[in-house]
């Protein structure tokens, strides 16, 4: 096998040929060169531009181009000669000039005259005048010896100068074999073609063999001639590291699988191949890893350093380390991936390896926010120090370094800390706009995903919705092609989670069905794509009353281990669970897990968010079990709290339980002006079942107030209306996320208001509709 050629490059240096002889018209340049440009220089970031689907295509190209001709024909044969031969087109003449390479010694001609192409050097100038050759006139096209085309000739007639006897007949064995699926064209079209035109010599000398031509022919090319398919592809050493070396870097910059048209070629072209590149076993690593086989990818990446390192010292000693962390941590391993990372810190600092050092440090950093449990001891007998010490560390040494991606990642994590903790929203900013300039600068389109991730939060921290929802439009538009998936992932699962607040399940669960399928073959990416479309099916069927199917999809989120699960799909899968107890009436219950999430986040010190949530949980438990009073200070402090650090989400719904608790002791006229000031506000979150909850509480203070005024009074009468008014409004938020059980409620609520107010047809046929919703819940539950 060929280090280099194979007769695809033949064919690729025939077509180069026949443009420096302007056999190619002008209106066909542009094609055909950039055909040639796609299989001689590395332009995935112009291909990347097309999306997921697109990013394979070179390897599929490369691949096809190799075991085929075909390629060459689908680019060719729409075009016709630019002169000398009406009605052939550039397919014929490409053929015409493949097939003249007739034998052994034509291909040693061929690769000779392959310098005509090129510009001379001075000594070759000097050397053809003292010889009396004439110099190429303008109109020749000859290439730049430092062009790729040039650089490509020049390196093809150098690595076939360096074939031994063996090798080059091989490749021109390959070579005839490669062009023999065209000769039942080519001899259509050339009446001087002959059996044996395939080799010059075996067609000159079979007027002297007569019949022992064949067994010449057999012995020389053996069962190729009798159509054998079971022979070798015709591969070089330089395509399946090219091949190797382009899926890894897929499949670590996008965090893809390779594709399984793709994945079967290539091993077609390994199995080929007299040698195995030990990179084989990373790009097998890579691929066991993604789709979750934990002892297959363990097995290969020590196969691949047991072959890479056998003949080299420690100095690669701490990647393979770093590699095992990560490895081990994704399977759930977090105390032995702990200790391959620290080893792997000690190691990289022996080695003075500042770029092993710095990820590794920023591993453990964000290991530790993800898993505080696993590094609680870690962080309290360690040089580590504390998750702000390590950042600032990180953030000077990768600026230090010249590592733009770290610096920017360092820059984020302290946004999101900032924001975690709820500290001041202009700190986090100016950590973000910092972050924002190193990546606009350098132009690094890889990092906008986590970028544009911590202003999706920040937007709807700060309650602006639209905001929230148009960064992710723009990053699904404009960014994601250049990001790995993860990040499409978690921005097309947060825009499905804002239609499911809207009460538009279809479209979220589209959203999530739209994406691309090969991308989602990795098993991490899979398991959270399946338990984001749980959580969707989970939240509609509680919001319908379905509580055995409710039940039902529980029982598998709660099957994996809070470990295996995001940290922000846990604490959701946690408190529809808590939904559900209350669904079902189990208080009790309800309150338990209440309280064991409460004193998870107050040891794990998590997200402020996390906590306002479960303080507003408590004071809607306290109010479910009719004793909405003792929720008084845990609402006050929610609203505090969210306040404080600007999470003006929970603060809306923290306004609505004090006014709720406000209605209970009778203090209409101050729940009736928190409500007003909040209700405007509260829109802008798009969250259907919170505006509902406050239209709802709107409706009490209304009656309310009306009860204090005299029978048959006007103002009685205006406070009626309003509260009908705040009811069917709240009713409509309920129906837009098809929460059966408050659609009864508020139809309930309208019922009686009617029959307060004497009209009993109203009320009458608001009964009638409550009874109707009641039977299409029992309906749908069947």
């Amino acid at each position: 096998m060929s280090r280099f050629l194979n007769p695809a490059k033949i064919g690729l240096l025939a077509l180069i040929e026949l443009y420096t002889n302007k056999t190619v018209p002008t209106s066909s340049i542009v094609e055909v060169l950039s055909f040639i440009t796609s299989h001689l220089i590395d332009n995935d970031a112009l291909r990347s531009c097309n999306g997921a689907g697109a990013r394979w295509e070179r390897a599929k190209s490369t691949v096809s181009l190799v075991v085929s001709i075909a390629d060459f024909e689908k680019i060719l044969a729409p075009h016709t000669v630019a002169s000398g031969m009406p009605g052939r087109n550039l397919w014929y003449v490409f053929l015409d000039r493949l097939w003249k390479i007739d034998s052994l010694d034509a291909l040693h001609e061929f690769f000779e005259h392959c310098s005509d192409m090129l510009v001379k050097s001075k000594e070759e100038l000097r050397r053809d005048t003292e010889m009396g050759i004439e110099l190429p006139g303008p109109e020749v096209i000859l290439l730049s010896r430092n062009s790729p085309f040039g650089a490509f000739v020049r390196r093809s007639q150098l690595e076939f100068t360096r074939l031994r006897f063996h090798d080059a007949f091989e490749l021109w064995k390959d070579f005839v074999k490669y062009r023999q699926t065209t000769a039942a064209y080519y001899r259509k079209k050339t009446p001087s073609f002959q059996r044996l035109s395939f080799d010059n010599v075996l067609l000159s000398g079979e007027g002297d063999w007569g019949l022992g031509v064949d067994n010449i022919a057999s012995v020389a090319y053996g069962d190729m001639l009798r159509d054998d398919h079971s022979s070798s592809l015709p591969v070089s050493t330089d395509d399946i590291e090219k091949l190797l070396e382009f899926q890894i870097e897929q499949m670590q910059k996008y965090g893809n699988r390779i594709p399984l048209e793709i994945r079967h070629q290539f091993q077609d072209l390994l199995n080929d191949s007299f040698m195995v590149p030990s990179l084989s076993h990373y790009l097998s690593y890579l691929d066991a890893w993604r789709a979750g086989d934990y002892s297959t990818s363990f097995d290969y990446l020590h196969r691949y350093f047991d072959y890479t390192m056998q003949n080299r010292d420690r100095s690669f000693y701490q990647y393979a380390l770093m590699n095992l962390a990560v490895l081990q941590a994704d399977f759930g391993c977090h105390k032995e991936a702990i200790a391959a990372m620290l080893e792997t810190v000690s190691t990289a600092r022996e080695n003075r390896d500042m770029t092993c050092l710095n990820f590794a440090l920023n591993w453990l950093f964000h290991f530790g926010r993800a898993h505080p449990q696993v590094t609680k001891e870690l962080e309290s007998n360690s040089m580590l120090g504390t998750g702000k010490e390590s950042l600032a560390f990180l953030r000077t040494k990768a600026k230090e370094t010249g590592m733009w991606t770290l610096w920017s990642s360092a820059l984020m994590s302290e946004a999101k800390m900032s924001l975690s903790n709820g500290e001041s929203v202009a700190t986090a900013l100016e950590y973000m706009v910092r972050s924002s300039q190193i990546l606009v600068e350098r132009n690094m389109k890889s990092m906008l995903g986590p970028q544009l991730a911590i202003d999706i939060a920040l937007w709807d921290r700060l309650g602006i919705t639209y905001l929230s929802a148009t960064t992710c439009e723009v990053f699904l538009r404009c960014h994601a092609r250049h990001s790995i998936f993860d990040d499409e992932l978690k921005v097309t699962s947060r825009q499905a989670s804002m239609l499911t607040m809207k009460g538009k399940y279809d479209e979220a669960l589209e959203r999530l069905e739209s994406m691309d399928a090969n991308s989602l073959r990795a098993w991490k990416p899979s398991q959270y794509w399946h338990k984001f479309r749980g959580i969707i099916k989970l939240r509609r069927d509680l919001y319908r009353n379905n509580l055995d199917g409710a039940e039902l999809l529980l029982s598998q989120l709660l099957q994996s281990k809070s470990d295996d699960l995001e940290p922000d799909l846990a604490f959701v899968i946690d408190n529809l669970h808590v939904e559900c107890l209350v669904r079902r009436g189990n208080l009790e219950k309800a309150f338990i897990k209440v309280e064991k999430m409460v004193s998870e986040l107050r040891d794990e010190n998590k997200d402020v968010a996390l906590r306002v949530r479960l303080l507003l949980l408590k004071a809607e438990l306290l109010d479910k079990c009719g004793r909405p009073q003792k929720g008084f200070t845990i609402a006050v402090r929610a609203a505090n709290v969210a306040w404080r650090a600007r999470l003006i989400p929970y603060l809306w719904p923290a306004m609505g339980a004090i006014a709720n608790i406000l209605n209970s002791l009778g203090e209409f006229e101050p729940a009736l002006q928190l409500l007003h000031a909040v209700l405007p506000r509260s829109l802008e979150c798009e969250n259907a079942a919170m505006v509902a909850k406050l239209y709802a509480h709107l409706g009490d203070a209304h009656m309310g107030l009306a009860g204090r005024h005299p029978a048959r009074s006007h103002k009685r009468r205006e406070h009626m209306t309003k509260a009908v008014e705040a009811i069917e409004r709240a009713f409509n938020h309920y129906s837009s996320v098809e929460d059966i059980n408050k659609q009864c409620e508020m139809m309930a609520k309208k019922a009686t208001i009617m029959k307060v107010a004497g009209d009993n047809v109203l009320a009458n046929d608001y009964a009638a509709a409550y009874l109707a919703l009641r039977r299409d819940a029992a309906q749908m539950t069947i």
